[in-house]
């Protein structure tokens, strides 16, 4: 079967899976740790100010929830995806092999992903390039920080990071390791995390390393700026390259480490899932993703004023994605 036929195919049983989506009237929100903390907070006002149930929002990393989210059309299947990186080609591809043709992106804002510690633990003050020297596999493997750098702390290399379905994993790779790795003279391409122990993979709940970090101020956590900006009362954020992790500093583009953050719609679902289009409305409203919106109080850095007007227009609009973006 051609995959002009197989696409069509499959968008004809979704059609017919999204008829009979009349079993569900609670909105499925899967997807990023990242945009877990904001996509809840626009859940609870949701159901606080409508008729409609509170959304219900699930962390499952940003690629765990595209993988669920292009998984087909019906209620079986989740009706937005958060996600901490853009989706990936292949990955919009299969969302359209799956019936998943009509497909909304939108930018709710920037993050940035920090190093960070337990307050009353060694400040770390580190480079892109010592971050890679202490973390790539291709590399000489140090076992203390000390052995990166001497102007960096005697303490064993402990570093908790998100797994490799994290859409921060992908986003620190891009930012830090492939940034990194020429000038710490390590080989750049293929360049990997070390597996030996030194980085250990928290999973996807953001919360649960910061309260193992609590328990060990020698170590680092690796996510989002939000969840510092939230614990700022138990930890502390690393410089990066001499740039404090801060919202300032982020929203002026001086911290090298931060990316957009993003949700997807699935368009067949609006009209069938109840309020789904109001939810993402709410989503890019000013009170919520705006400058002086609730979002920003957790955590987020809003968009640039015409950047946030064009993006809310595509989301009440159900702008759908073209394959173009990769472009």
């Amino acid at each position: 079967m051609s995959f002009t036929k197989s696409v069509a195919s499959a968008a004809i049983l979704a059609a017919a899976a999204a008829t009979a989506a009349d079993a569900r009237d609670q909105i499925r929100v899967v997807g990023s740790s990242t945009v877990f903390p904001f996509s809840t907070a626009v859940a609870e006002q949701f159901g606080r100010s409508t008729d409609f149930q509170t959304p219900v929002v699930e962390s499952t990393g940003s690629g765990g929830g595209l993988k669920l989210f292009c998984a087909g059309v019906g209620t079986q299947h989740p009706d937005i995806t958060n996600s901490s990186r853009r989706m990936k080609e292949k990955e919009f591809q299969q969302c359209n092999e799956n019936g998943v043709t009509d497909v909304t992106e939108a930018i709710v804002g920037f993050d940035g992903i920090v190093m960070a510690n337990a307050k009353g633990g060694p400040v770390f003050a580190v480079t892109r390039e010592q971050i890679v020297t202490a973390l790539a596999a291709e590399g000489p493997l140090p076992e203390r920080w000390s052995d990166v750098d001497p102007s960096l702390p005697a303490i064993k290399i402990e570093v908790l990071g998100p797994p490799p379905s994290s859409g921060t994993r992908d986003a620190f790779n891009e930012l830090v390791m492939e940034e990194g790795c020429e000038g710490a003279g390590i080989e750049c391409e293929g360049i990997t995390i070390r597996e030996d122990g030194a980085y250990v993979e928290a999973g996807e709940n953001d919360n649960l390393i910061v309260s193992k970090l609590e328990a060990n101020p020698n170590a680092l956590g690796i996510f989002g700026f939000s969840f510092l900006d939230q614990n700022s009362d138990v930890l502390q954020g690393s410089t990066v390259d001499g740039v404090e992790p801060t919202f300032d500093n982020i929203a002026e583009g001086d911290y090298p480490v931060s990316r957009s953050l993003y949700f997807y719609i699935k368009n067949a679902h609006v009209g069938v899932i109840p309020g789904l289009q109001e939810f993402a409305n709410e989503f890019m409203s000013e009170d919520a993703a705006g400058e002086e919106g609730y979002l920003v109080d957790k955590g987020l850095i809003p968009l640039p004023e015409e950047q946030f007007e064009t993006i809310s227009g595509n989301v009440a609009s159900l702008t759908k994605m073209t394959g173009d973006e990769w472009k």
